[in-house]
């Protein structure tokens, strides 16, 4: 361990400093992380710093040392700790490849910030400028973290990611506190959870963009194209749309055709590091336009009902005033999809019961929007300078 003259912190690239940490670590129940990776030029995300601030002080972990980093990942899981960071989607995703675990006192800045009315999402120098009336330096946004030995100015960049966490952390949990929030934000980490799990372990080709409304033998190519890329990216350790974009997978499932000639016609494919894998593309979509009807995958998100699609656009256009006036951020609250699948269910009463059904979004936007779909809530244009010139007025019916 070493420590600088002008930030005090502990260097710890040793397995037996990691376990004295985390022994320690334990002991102060409250635990602020941050890391910093690479993820540009590689197939996984790389980690290359690990930045912790508790009440014993700070410490900086460097996973590229002779470590074994399962103590601390542990420690991250574990039920005696409240472990604290700032759009904490990718720390953990690192998590939750190393240990197979999410952990369960979680208290994201991000999202407590939008639970009391700041926008959704709001970096963390912005919230801490807003908080606290600081500012942190931006000249080591593009650094190298990869390379050793790190700067003293590397070092104190990476820092000023946790120093601040604790004050914002307190200043948060009383605010959501005061305003009756605290278990809305528990139920928020909680669904993070889900939705970072249901990431990690669907099925990979169903995140290529541009694929929402292909048929099922587009989405079998799709889905065989995804496997072939996947293979070479992890193998060359390269990310997956450095081989093949997504958007020339998307066309290429669009023209179902497997002729190498049509293939390389498509504009995009004309690179002559794609030559040699034409072949393997038109096998591809080969085996995809083979397979039988019902081996085809589905699409979870079905054909769009037109009178869903209008008034999920009207009933959006009220949401930013809904949520406003509850202190909400509106792209946390929900998204356009949500407010669609709400009216389906509305006006159907089938399927699941849709997220702006349940807990405090039922409570905030969804009931509100049900009054307006069944008319007992109308809303109007007030004050048209106002800064909501909208207005809800309750509605009586003349029988």
């Amino acid at each position: 361990m070493i420590s600088d003259t002008t930030v005090d912190y502990s260097y710890v690239r040793h397995d037996r400093d990691l376990q004295a940490l985390c022994q320690q670590l334990a002991d102060d129940k409250h635990i602020f992380f941050d890391t910093e990776f690479i993820s540009e030029d590689v197939y996984l995300p790389d980690l290359c710093l690990i930045q912790v601030a508790s009440k014993s002080g700070l410490t900086v972990i460097d996973p590229k040392g002779m470590i074994d980093l399962s103590p601390f990942w542990d420690l991250i899981t574990s039920d005696d700790v409240t472990v604290v960071a700032h759009a904490a989607r990718e720390e953990f995703l690192f998590c939750f490849r190393a240990t197979g675990k999410w952990p369960t006192q979680l208290f994201d800045t991000q999202v407590a910030a939008g639970l009391i009315g700041m926008e959704f999402p709001i970096s963390l120098g912005n919230l801490i400028t807003r908080q606290l009336g600081e500012r942190l330096p931006k000249g080591e946004t593009r650094t190298n973290w990869r390379g050793r030995p790190l700067s003293k100015l590397q070092i104190e960049y990476a820092l000023n990611d946790v120093i601040y966490l604790d004050q914002i952390y307190q200043q948060l949990a009383e605010a959501l506190e005061n305003l009756g929030r605290a278990s809305w934000m528990e139920a928020e980490m909680t669904r993070f959870q889900t939705i970072w799990e249901d990431y990690s372990t669907r099925p990979g080709w169903r995140s290529v963009s541009g694929i929402g409304n292909l048929n099922r033998r587009s989405l079998a190519i799709i889905r065989e194209i995804w496997t072939w890329r996947d293979h070479h990216a992890r193998s060359q350790n390269v990310p997956p749309r450095r081989i093949l974009r997504d958007d020339l997978m998307v066309e290429l499932s669009k023209r179902k055709s497997a002729k190498v000639s049509q293939i390389k016609a498509l504009r995009g494919m004309n690179r002559r590091d794609l030559d040699p894998y034409i072949e393997d593309l038109a096998d591809c979509v080969r085996r995809a336009i083979e397979l039988p009807d019902e081996d085809c995958p589905m699409n979870h998100r079905g054909t769009a009902n037109s009178q869903y699609t209008v008034l999920g656009q009207f009933l959006s256009a009220a949401l930013g005033s809904i949520c406003r006036e509850a202190r909400i951020a509106p792209s946390l609250a929900c998204t356009i999809q949500d407010v669609r699948d709400l009216v389906a269910y509305h006006l159907d009463k089938t399927g699941e019961l849709p997220s702006l059904a349940k807990g405090w979004r039922a409570e905030v936007i969804g009931r509100t929007i049900e009054d307006l779909l069944d008319g007992s809530l109308v809303v109007k244009i007030g004050d048209p300078r106002a800064d909501e010139p909208l207005a809800f007025e309750r509605h009586s019916d003349q029988a």
